[in-house]
């Protein structure tokens, strides 16, 4: 196996021109001081090593970044535990072979490895093309014999040449770690490694868990990412021996930068400079569909995300069912699948070829890199306790065994041909396909997790009733039998954990009715929504809410914990969101201070996340219908979390619009189709989404924004800037930085392409996170939909608010 190659990653995409063209280079006795811009500049100007703060920090630190590309992409810092308070950093190289950064006082802060033990004054430290800082002796530049090298020693960037993985002669393993925030380059949560447990892969993890797994390579390309037409430009590096094991790539003969980086959320991706743009482009990342979540549907599932808007991405392999059907209809899959005909081990079993997919986790798995196909089949079959078998090196005509021996995890199915193994069945199951199919689909999207204390507590059941019917607030209504699949929780329970609803514990209140914080015994906090006597709304919007939502589970989506239908009294139960809703904070004078750049941008980015897992990726297509700032709430950590589904829509297989008498949602986030003749779609979301964009850039609401005359909205004062080159009128452009600016001004230009006017102008939820997170170049916006709509102040009625205009007039039919 000394010679299979391995690569890195899925580099279709190709990397800088990469020599060993020395650059300035640092001496013994010579020193390069911060004073806000101590750097070393490489001749040929592809990286400076310097001094520099992330962010909004004002720490400094010492590191390797891009020369020419702005905004700064740091790849490399020396001192990211221990940072610099002020400017007066200092680095030197000594003659011991050491290179030492210390602050103004002579206190080291950081320094190499690489004490020599006999003083050398010709030793130098140097910058490289290929970014990597060494230290060597001035007379000798042979890279074997260097004292200590940066591409030992990785941050959250792998560039081309740079090994990830084991030198067992140097004692060093290579990973990749994510920064702690934009702001902080310590270490955070993420890393991203080669796991040599089993057969080495490629796998991402947050502390321990594994969170991603890129997979074994088989010396073409990775199980676990997929290439249609791969760069022939690329050249790959591998070992898999007694003094190494590792992956790298590089691509020589092209011009185009790329890199690896790990970002502080965890999320390892490929980026390449599109110098005449002067903006990165993703190519691909570890979050490319629900698929890419390691594990998910547990021992012996596979996963499809071609199925995500139909019944559910998980299935079984051919010969398998769920091992708790109910568990698996409600969306939870962890449990995976069992056989369904138990293993002779003997004469009766065979085996079935799993094509197009993606290579079980081999961390338990076995190798042999000397034995054809049929040996390995051979082995598999005679081992009771083998699972399954496959190649390890493609190209040879399947030579190299791999074989497993437990439960096969992180199974998923890919487009076009793709790389098989043979899973072991019995028999009597027939197995005789040559194609993999999903035996058993999903009936039900994601359901949201319960609280341990109401399993415990509760039985899933029907709504309480009597004789087929239901009471809510004094009326009775047919119950015709309908189950909601959730949690039904004791109001005994609930009114304990709110002390009886009182007054202290209010968080607010909707059109549903108030909202309050509750405690359980268990300490866990939860969130509880108790329809009022007084609202319009009732049993049609509290069953929708718990059937679109409790079937949803997303990162951006608040979780519905359980239920409660008792004498009269309808409950909803959700996690609890300490920060509470975005528009208690977005549109307070004091709190919305708090709100800076990065804090609006991840909420942004959250919300379109949580709107594509809606629209795309989710059981049902959810049309919400009523996005907007109150209805969008922060975590601990001010993520976002889209709430409150009583108005929402579901649409089944390929209907994509649908219309109704009944407008509901609040003015100034609807879109004019959907106000003027009810009709809805998935663009209905994007236009509200593009209001709320716009409200979270520049902190100014909607419904209560006046400029002028000319301006009688926020929508029109926008497009009226943003027409004139003048958009840093629209917020405190001072308190961002430069890139801060680029940022915000671009997240207008996303927000006014969303409220176009007509439906098919508006890009999709994809498009939309595609623009936010890959900084292409953006398509024109037109004007508004709602360029002219003015609201009158002199209307007070809480519950019905008419807005005009020179033709129209919309009503808000509830307070939302």
């Amino acid at each position: 196996m000394a010679n299979t190659a391995f690569i890195l990653f899925f580099f279709a995409f190709s990397a800088i021109l990469l020599m060993s063209t020395a650059v300035d280079i640092i001496t013994v006795n010579q020193t390069v001081t911060d004073e806000g811009n101590g750097t070393i500049d490489s001749a040929s100007e592809v990286f400076r090593l310097g001094f520099f703060s992330p962010g909004k920090s004002k720490n400094r630190y010492l590191g390797i970044w891009y020369m020419k590309i702005l905004p700064r992409v740091v790849v490399w810092v020396a001192n990211r535990d221990t940072p610099l308070s002020d400017t007066s950093g200092v680095l030197r190289v000594e003659s011991n072979g050491r290179l030492v950064l210390s602050d103004g006082s002579g206190r080291v802060i950081w320094s190499t490895n690489s004490t020599r033990s006999v003083v050398d004054n010709t030793t130098v430290a140097q910058l490289f093309d290929s970014g990597n800082l060494v230290i060597r002796n001035g007379n000798d530049g042979d890279p074997k014999n260097y004292f200590w090298e940066s591409f030992d020693y990785p941050g959250n960037h792998l560039l081309p040449t740079q090994k990830i993985g084991f030198d067992f002669r140097k004692g060093l393993e290579r990973y990749l770690s994510s920064w702690r925030s934009p702001d902080d380059p310590a270490p955070g949560n993420y890393s991203f490694r080669i796991n040599i447990d089993g057969y080495p892969q490629l796998m991402g993890y947050n502390h321990s868990n594994v969170i991603f797994r890129i997979g074994p390579w088989d010396s073409v390309e990775f199980s676990g990412l997929r290439f249609l037409e791969p760069d022939q430009s690329f050249i790959p590096d591998s070992a898999l021996n007694k003094d190494e094991i590792y992956y790298s790539y590089n691509v020589p003969n092209s011009p185009v930068i790329v890199r690896l980086v790990l970002s502080p959320d965890g999320v390892a991706q490929i980026l390449a400079w599109n110098d005449k743009k002067q903006i990165w482009t993703t190519n691909l990342n570890s979050e490319q569909d629900v698929c890419e979540k390691f594990a998910l549907c547990g021992p012996y599932g596979t996963c499809d995300s071609r199925k995500a808007g139909g019944d559910g991405v998980c299935g079984c392999v051919k010969g398998f069912e769920p091992k708790d059907p109910k568990k698996w209809k409600s969306g939870n899959w962890s449990d995976g699948c069992v056989r369904k005909t138990p293993l002779s081990c003997g004469n009766g079993d065979t085996f079935f070829l799993y094509m197009n997919g993606k290579l079980p986790d081999t961390r338990t798995a076995q190798y042999n890199t000397s034995m054809d196909l049929q040996s390995c089949k051979i082995a598999c079959l005679n081992n009771c306790s083998c699972t399954a078998y496959s190649n390890i090196d493609v190209r040879q005509g399947g030579m190299g065994c791999l074989l497993w021996f437990n439960d096969l995890n992180d199974i998923r199915d890919y487009y076009g041909p793709g790389l098989q193994f043979y899973v072991k069945t019995a028999d009597s199951d027939g197995t005789s396909s040559s194609k993999m199919k999903v035996i058993v689909p999903l009936v039900a999207a994601m359901l949201a997790i319960s609280l341990g204390l109401f399993w415990k507590c509760v039985c899933r059941n029907r709504m309480r009733s009597k004789k087929g019917k239901i009471e809510v607030n004094g009326s009775v209504r047919e119950n015709k039998r309908e189950e909601l699949d959730l949690p039904l929780v004791d109001f005994a329970i609930i009114a304990k954990a709110t002390r009886n609803f009182s007054l202290n514990n209010k968080l607010g209140e909707g059109g549903f009715g108030p909202v309050y914080k509750g405690t359980l015994e268990d300490g866990q906090e939860i969130a509880v929504k108790r329809l009022s006597k007084q609202s319009r709304q009732g049993l049609d919007e509290f069953k929708n809410e718990v059937s679109v939502i409790a079937k949803l589970q997303h990162r951006n989506l608040v979780r519905l914990l359980g239920c409660c239908i008792e004498d009269g009294e309808m409950l909803l139960i959700y996690e609890y969101m300490p920060n509470k809703s975005l528009d208690a904070i977005l549109f307070d004078e004091e709190l919305s201070k708090t709100l800076d750049w990065p804090m609006r941008q991840n909420i942004i980015c959250g919300i379109a996340r949580g709107l594509l897992y809606l629209h795309q990726d989710s059981r049902l297509r959810i049309i919400h219908r009523d996005l907007k700032a109150s209805n969008v709430l922060l975590d601990r950590e001010m993520n976002p979390r889209i709430s409150d589904f009583g108005m929402a829509k579901s649409f089944t297989g390929t209907q994509t619009e649908a219309y109704t008498t009944r407008v509901v949602g609040t003015f100034g986030y609807m879109s004019p189709e959907y106000a003027l003749d009810g009709t809805f779609s998935v663009k209905s979301d994007v236009y509200s989404f593009g209001v709320l964009v716009l409200e979270i850039v520049t902190g100014k609401k909607m419904g209560r924004f006046y400029h002028s005359d000319h301006s009688p909205n926020l929508l029109s004062y926008a497009w009226t800037l943003y027409e004139e080159e003048k958009l840093s009128e629209l917020f405190d452009s001072k308190s961002l930085e430069t890139h801060d600016k680029f940022e915000a001004f671009r997240a207008i230009q996303i927000g006014l392409l969303c409220v176009n006017t007509y439906p098919e102008d508006r890009p999709s939820m994809s498009y939309v996170v595609s623009m936010l997170t890959c900084e292409t170049e953006l398509p024109r916006p037109m004007r508004p939909g709602a360029y002219n709509f003015k609201s009158s102040d002199s209307m007070t009625d809480p519950l019905t608010k008419t807005w005009t205009t020179s033709s129209i007039s919309l009503t808000d039919f509830g307070p939302r």
